[in-house]
């Protein structure tokens, strides 16, 4: 039986625990008020924002021109891994800035990229725009399970 946890840490083992995983939902807020979620693939920036490579015309990308604030849940690979949700402002970032922020995406999710300059040049020509979350909290690093209180029931 797998007894839920709750671990508050701070921002460097926030870091640790962003850094391995890419299985992230996005959430933002729609022109209605109403949730937006969307399944993305992430990765930790170097500056320490969360990076996530879009379209400019995506519904997360629109909601987010419109209004920053977002939520970014990161999930394991596994379903029943431990997860964080964390909040910020996010940052549509296009043109080279965007192409820029969209290297560092590629960097930290997958190394290396044998010629950046192709890199880039497809970025250009897909019109991609990296979104830059900000982090301003974060909730505890937790698993599910059984609440501890009824772990010995």
């Amino acid at each position: 039986m797998q007894v839920a946890r709750n671990t508050r840490v701070d921002r460097r083992v926030l870091d640790d625990f962003i850094a391995g995983r890419r299985n992230w939902v996005l959430a933002t807020v729609r022109a209605d008020g109403r949730p937006q979620l969307s399944p993305v693939t992430g990765a930790l920036g170097p500056d320490g924002r969360l990076l996530v490579a879009s379209y400019p015309t995506r519904a997360k990308t629109l909601n987010l021109r419109r209004d920053p604030a977002c939520s970014v849940l990161v999930l394991g690979d596994d379903f029943g891994e431990a997860w964080v949700q964390i909040h910020g402002t996010a940052e549509v970032l296009d043109g080279e800035a965007g192409v820029e922020a969209l290297v560092d995406y590629y960097r930290a999710a997958a190394g290396e990229h044998p010629d950046w300059e192709e890199y880039r040049q497809a970025m250009r020509d897909r019109n991609k725009v990296c979104l830059a979350v900000t982090v301003s909290g974060w909730g505890p690093v937790s698993t599910g399970g059984v609440p501890p209180e009824y772990a010995g029931a």
